[in-house]
């Protein structure tokens, strides 16, 4: 029984994936449309919601993405908006947005969303839009960008007027009272706004912004993830990262602490989340034995038709080049008596280059044939007979230049010979040897089997404690302060020493292999200790561990065979203990992995991802931006602006203190409040006092915002842009007020 067979599986999660059966998006009621109700559109990068200004909820929500596809059966082109794009993998695969980061960069695809958005609300006229309009707008557009905006509502729809604003304005004025004061933290999808509002209005000129939002935290998971699992079967889709971020992940209260104890056994039962891929598990049938039978049997009518059809080619070569040293032969004859001149040019039309080249040639040939004839026959003797050596006992004396040329080859070819002889007769002695002692090993169990257990597991220990030191000596040359690698170096530089004053003394030894006479290493058994001292060579070192690896599984596979009292649990790989590895905590969680189970392999496990994401707005540099954080950046505002320092806090900033306001879809993270109330608490001065509110909705309170403003009556006229002011004063013209962006100064 394995090590985590008692503890409880793991809760395991599906990794979503948006329904392709999502619904199509309802159209309101052309009979209860009013051309004078004011419509409210939050036109975000991520969602599109909107909606009469006399309603409590946005009547349409719907992703702002839109896909062209086209049909090719049909022949036509088809554009997808919104939930639309669901209808197909294909279809959602091409969806885009209009935006490009937090700047509208598509206005064809903006034209398009509106009409859509126009159409499903139900507008009947025939001019274009009537309604006066209100939308959201980024801390401190482009001009182009609202340029843009005036031209298509004003220009295309025929809108009244236009009113612009800030969705984390809005967000606020919904859950507040028109003249309230207070901190607005607002976290969307592209990025984090920390506004000050002073009396109902947005300080705008001690606004900031981080360039971090929903989207970014996003794919810094996909990211982290990748790196995590390099070889994960599938490739998760944007929209499910998405969700395993808004889903699993949390905002710490404490990262520091959290992250030195997150990969302990005790915290990943609890935050260690599972998520399984979907998979087609794929159930191969066994074949029965007579299909089994059948395949054995033709895959050995295929070797043989394969070894039949190579034998006929190697006949077929020799045969060719029998005919070819045939002719050659023939015409060596020819040129016995021929002049030097004539057999030149007879060897040239043949294409050799001189005569000596075509007796290297034919010489070649002749080998060539025997070492064919002796293969094909399958005799040694006859090997033997075609490499005689009758020169190498023959005196040099007795030999002309030729013969000795030739004795030197035979010479050669002879050692060669012994050697190979040698190195057989060896290898079969050193097998004799093995099946010797396997023998004597097999009776001496059978005949006394206690004893010879307790001398394997006497055995397996030392082995096993000699790997530990081999590998506690590999560790320790890593550290350059240990004392093996100081051992070592203290070796090396003895060696040279006593290498420079005994250098005339050891020059008179034997010299080495390649006939140096300086280097003597090796001649003196010393030298070799030294060297095993020294352990100079990593991949021998490596090579004893591999080796006395393989011998310990080899007598723990005898043990587990004749030990009754030996099992799975006594071996080394099962000494192993996955709960003192921090990567297989980071891997695989608080379970045992067995890397052949289908379900393991389509599994992530989320731990120190689900803290490492969100703490990016904190800590804008893990996310790679040069920026402050969510906490500076309100310390400064809070300590250091409006007459206010670390000694007390002035009216004002006592008033945005105790209404610090967090709105935003990025907001909504479990844990978020809690960690700016323990974060602001650390930095306001005592007796400070501060509340932290979240948004209701943090999603659609920026709607909601629009929406009370458009019964708010003159104060909502006061914000509005005419069609006429807009034909007077140009793109350029601007309604500062107190939920909105301001001029150029």
């Amino acid at each position: 029984m394995s090590r985590g067979s008692s503890l409880a599986p793991l809760t395991t999660y599906v990794l979503k994936e948006p329904s392709l059966t999502e619904r199509a998006e309802p159209f309101d009621s052309q009979d209860s449309y009013n051309p004078e109700t004011p419509i409210a559109i939050d036109f975000g990068s991520s969602e599109v919601r909107a909606g009469f200004g006399n309603q409590e909820e946005p009547s349409h929500v719907f992703p702002n993405r839109i896909a062209r596809w086209r049909d090719r059966k049909k022949n036509k082109n088809l554009t997808f908006i919104g939930n639309d794009t669901n209808l197909d993998l294909s279809i959602r695969l091409q969806a885009k947005s209009p935006y490009d980061g937090a700047i509208v960069s598509n206005w064809d695809y903006t034209e398009e969303i509106l009409e859509y958005t126009f159409h499903h609300l139900g507008v009947n006229n025939q001019d274009g839009v009537p309604n006066p309009i209100l939308m959201t707008e980024r801390l401190a557009t482009l001009q182009a960008q609202r340029e843009n905006w005036y031209q298509l509502l004003f220009e295309c729809y025929g809108t009244t007027q236009v009113t612009f604003g800030l969705d984390s304005l809005f967000s606020f004025y919904a859950n507040n009272d028109p003249s309230a004061s207070g901190l607005v933290i607002s976290s969307g999808n592209e990025d984090t706004h920390i506004i000050p509002v002073v009396e109902g209005k947005g300080i705008l000129s001690e606004a900031k912004r981080i360039n971090w939002g929903g989207r970014h935290s996003v794919d810094y998971l996909s990211n982290l993830l990748a790196l995590k699992y390099p070889y994960f079967p599938i490739k998760p889709s944007p929209q499910q990262f998405q969700s395993l971020y808004y889903d699993h992940c949390y905002t710490s209260p404490n990262y520091q602490q959290e992250i030195q104890t997150i990969l302990s056994m005790e915290e990943l039962e609890t935050k260690n989340v599972v998520i399984e891929a979907p998979f087609s598990e794929i159930v191969q049938q066994e074949k029965s034995e007579e299909e089994l039978r059948l395949q054995a049997e033709k895959r050995r009518e295929t070797g043989k038709r394969l070894q039949e059809q190579a034998r006929q080619r190697r006949v077929e070569k020799l045969a060719q080049k029998e005919e070819e040293y045939e002719y050659y032969s023939q015409l060596k004859e020819q040129m016995k008596d021929q002049p030097k001149k004539a057999i030149l040019s007879t060897l040239q039309s043949a294409g050799f280059d001189d005569e000596q080249d075509f007796r290297k040639y034919l010489s070649g040939l002749e080998k060539t044939l025997k070492k064919a004839q002796v293969l094909e026959t399958g005799d040694e003797e006859n090997e033997n007979e075609a490499n005689k050596f009758e020169l190498v006992d023959i005196p040099d004396e007795q030999l002309d230049e030729e013969q000795i040329k030739e004795k030197r080859k035979q010479r050669l070819l002879k050692a060669n010979l012994d050697a190979r002889i040698k190195a057989k007769e060896e290898r079969i002695k050193k097998e004799q040897e093995e099946e010797e002692a396997r023998q004597k090993d097999e009776n001496w169990r059978k005949e006394n089997l206690a004893d010879w257990i307790k001398e394997k597991r006497k055995n397996l220990g030392e082995l096993i404690e000699s790997r530990k030191q081999k590998l506690k000596i590999k560790s320790d040359m890593r550290d350059r302060k240990s004392h093996a690698a100081q051992k070592r170096m203290k070796n090396i530089a003895t060696l040279a020493e006593e290498n420079s004053r005994s250098g005339t003394k050891r020059s008179r030894l034997v010299a080495t292999v390649d006939n140096d006479p300086n280097d003597t290493f090796g001649a003196n058994d010393e030298d070799w200790l030294v060297y095993n001292d020294i352990t100079s060579n990593p991949e021998a070192l490596d090579q004893a561990i591999e080796d006395e690896y393989n011998a310990i599984i080899e007598l723990e596979r005898l043990l587990l065979e004749f030990d009754q009292n030996f099992t799975e649990e006594d071996t080394l790989d099962a000494q192993y203990d996955w709960r003192n590895s921090t990567l297989h905590l980071f891997l695989r969680g608080p379970r045992p992995h067995d890397g052949e189970d289908i379900n393991q392999q389509h599994q992530m496990h989320l731990n120190i991802e689900r803290i490492r994401v969100p703490e990016v707005i904190f800590q804008p540099s893990m996310g790679g931006l040069d920026q402050a954080g969510i906490t500076e950046i309100c310390e400064t505002v809070l300590l250091k602006k409006f007459g206010s320092s670390r000694r007390g806090l002035s009216p004002i900033t006592r008033n945005l203190a105790s209404n610090v306001f967090l709105t935003g879809g990025n907001m909504r993270l479990p844990g978020m409040r809690e960690r700016i109330v323990s974060e602001f608490t650390g930095l306001l001065p005592i007796n400070s006092q501060l509340r932290v509110n979240l948004a209701k909705s943090p999603t659609v309170d920026a709607w909601k915002g629009m929406a009370k403003l458009s019964r708010s009556g003159t104060a909502y006229e006061k914000t509005a842009v005419t069609r006429e002011e807009y034909y007077e004063y140009g793109a350029d013209y601007i309604k500062e007020h107190n939920l909105g962006n301001i001029g150029h100064v």
